[in-house]
């Protein structure tokens, strides 16, 4: 992961509580001129046209005159992120609608994707939010049981693996590690909305700031792979590593999940593949990244298909769109595993350009109707 990568599905909240419905170019119910927040991104400001608003509907216009690739958050005033739209490029523009409860937040920019961003302070009073489809009360209740699940079979997986790491037994360590990610993949979003916690247990070497203590699954990639061998600190680092997933895996039930953070977790699942594992960032020691492609891709189209019932009656021909990317998303993937009940993938260093084009392809070809799946629920 990205040091600046974090979730678009909130983080339990008792005072407030914000949900994100993000389409690219989408417009939605709330964008009336006096629901419209235009926020406009440089690389040393963050200029927002409103600094409060009443509660409901309420939509983020983004547009970066920048000359490097940013992000946009909405931020609980503890920086647990609410909403976020990444990998906006310079000259581009963006669209996040979103349903607002009164509290006080923060929208930050981050040019080039690091830090902590430029901010402006956003003030929502009081009013009234919309109401939902019954069936996708039933979605999200769904949803936080499959999350769940995916966390209580990881931490076996999980402890499999570091059992291997901390025996020395390089080669064991190596077959753990790859089926060990796969939970977690699956529910990233999830996963992130506690930002503490992603930092600890996925963070790339590449992506490591100023003093930040390097922890989690990439440093024991590192270990295994090109050093080859286990020190008595990545026997240390494997415990840690036990002890921040038993964490999640406590946490999960509390994170707020709503149908439109489901649908845009979803997406971001597709960002993740765009943005890491095409270009083989992931996993760089390994190269085990065509698993944890395929994970992203179940952990979306399980939102997607939870969320279908309601996407299909009031957007029938976005349903049928992304039934047919998924499947030749899946199909192409289908290639690089002999066994389609297995997670054994071809080493992704062995993978063409030419090949891996097509990928971020197939992957774009899903992502574009995919972002439109959260206006679709919340009409």
């Amino acid at each position: 992961m990205r040091a600046a990568r974090v979730s678009v599905v909130t983080a339990v909240s008792v005072a407030a509580a914000l949900t994100a419905v993000t389409g690219c170019t989408e417009k939605s119910d709330a964008a009336d001129g006096d629901r419209v927040i235009s926020v406009t991104a440089t690389d040393d400001k963050c200029d927002t046209s409103v600094k409060e608003i009443s509660a409901g509907h309420v939509e983020l216009s983004i547009q970066n005159k920048g000359s490097k690739v940013t992000e946009v958050y909405v931020l609980f005033p503890d920086d647990r992120v609410v909403t976020e739209r990444e990998n906006i490029g310079p000259g581009t523009k963006q669209r996040v609608t979103a349903e607002v409860k009164a509290g006080e937040y923060q929208i930050a920019c981050k040019p080039g994707m690091k830090g902590k961003g430029i901010r402006q302070t956003l003030k929502v009073t009081g009013g009234s939010t919309a109401q939902r489809d019954p069936l996708l009360d039933q979605a999200v209740a769904a949803y936080r049981q499959y999350a769940q699940q995916q966390a209580d079979e990881t931490l076996p997986k999980v402890q499999a693996f570091v059992t291997a790491v901390k025996a020395g037994d390089v080669a064991a360590a190596k077959k753990a590690y790859a089926p060990s990610r796969i939970g977690w993949e699956r529910t990233e979003p999830v996963a992130e909305s506690f930002g503490d916690i992603d930092p600890k247990v996925d963070l790339r070497e590449a992506d490591l700031e100023a003093g930040q203590k390097w922890t989690g699954w990439h440093t024991l990639e590192k270990a295994l792979w090109k050093n080859g061998t286990v020190s008595a600190a990545d026997k240390v680092l494997a415990d840690q590593l036990v002890t921040d997933l038993t964490d999640w895996r406590k946490r999960v039930g509390t994170a707020d999940i709503t149908p439109t953070s489901m649908a845009n977790g979803a997406k971001e699942l597709l960002d993740e593949v765009a943005t890491g594992k095409v270009t083989g960032e992931e996993e760089t020691f390994s190269h085990t990244d065509l698993v944890d492609f395929k994970a992203n891709v179940e952990g979306a189209q399980k939102a997607y298909g939870l969320l279908k019932p309601v996407a299909r009656k009031n957007d029938p021909a976005l349903t049928t769109e992304l039934d047919q990317q998924f499947a030749a998303l899946d199909a192409l993937l289908d290639k690089y595993r002999a066994d389609k009940t297995s997670y054994d993938f071809v080493s992704y260093d062995k993978v063409g350009d030419a090949d891996r084009k097509q990928l971020s392809d197939a992957v774009n070809a899903l992502a574009e109707p995919l972002s439109k799946l959260a206006a679709a629920v919340a009409k």
